[in-house]
């Protein structure tokens, strides 16, 4: 039986009981998903994601790691910010890291319900497409959006993955979300890059300096590393 593809443009039209029994892949391109892989790449031991600012404050006094931002801006109080470039070696092997972002870590938290939760981004795809196709499990693609808007980098992310899942033979979809999501990705596949100049998002971040990342953050193969959700913490799994 072919197992559907669902996608999600925004936390506000996110439906958790509809979804209990599927895969559900969080997405944050630019830029937390990003870092995410990112810091299991470069050897975290573990990402505690916590939606509020009082929260991850708390956990710092606990004496914990802390990567925190609200729009794109490090909170006083934290270790760092939420560009992938901060999550080196150095920083975060062997660590367990709290991270908080303004779209990204709050949707992990609305999806807790879900069968299992994993990160996507384009630093992972290639593994996280084999991964996906054996979990023989209805998949929703749940864009983090930003501020519960949609938003074009999520979107064709979830369309690349779509169209490949469905490739596969083992997906199908009649989801108008999902169709239009691979729609823009026919749009930007030939050049994702420019694609993403016209976004929101990269503007939001050249005004404010930290666009520096959004190459890598489009580049694929960076990582074989599937961050998973696993009593509330996202550790890895290598695939």
């Amino acid at each position: 039986m072919l197992r559907k593809i669902d996608t999600c443009f925004s936390p506000a039209l996110y439906e958790p009981e509809q979804h209990k029994g599927s895969v559900v892949i969080i997405i944050d391109i630019l830029r937390a998903s990003s870092a995410i892989c990112t810091a299991f790449a470069n050897g975290a031991a573990e990402i505690i994601p916590v939606s509020g600012i009082d929260e991850a404050r708390d956990y710092k006094n606990r004496g914990y790691l802390v990567a925190a931002e609200r729009d794109g801006y490090v909170l006083d109080f934290a270790d760092f910010g939420n560009s992938p470039f901060n999550f080196t070696f150095e920083k975060v092997s062997g660590k367990t890291i709290v991270y908080s972002t303004t779209n990204g870590t709050g949707i992990i938290k609305l999806a807790s319900d879900a069968a299992i939760i994993a990160v996507g981004s384009f630093l992972n795809i290639k593994a996280l497409l084999t991964w996906t196709g054996n979990q023989d499990k209805d998949v929703m693609l749940f864009c983090a959006g930003w501020k519960n808007r949609f938003n074009l980098e999520d979107t064709i992310f979830a369309g690349a993955l779509a169209s490949e899942l469905i490739k596969t033979g083992k997906y199908s979809t009649i989801c108008d979300s999902t169709l239009a999501a691979i729609d823009l990705w026919k749009l930007a596949e030939n050049d994702p890059r420019a694609y993403i100049e016209k976004s929101a998002q990269r503007s939001r971040l050249r005004e404010k300096k930290l666009d520096d990342c959004i190459d890598f953050c489009l580049s694929t193969g960076f990582t074989e590393i599937i961050p998973v959700l696993k009593n509330n913490s996202l550790v890895s799994l290598n695939y």
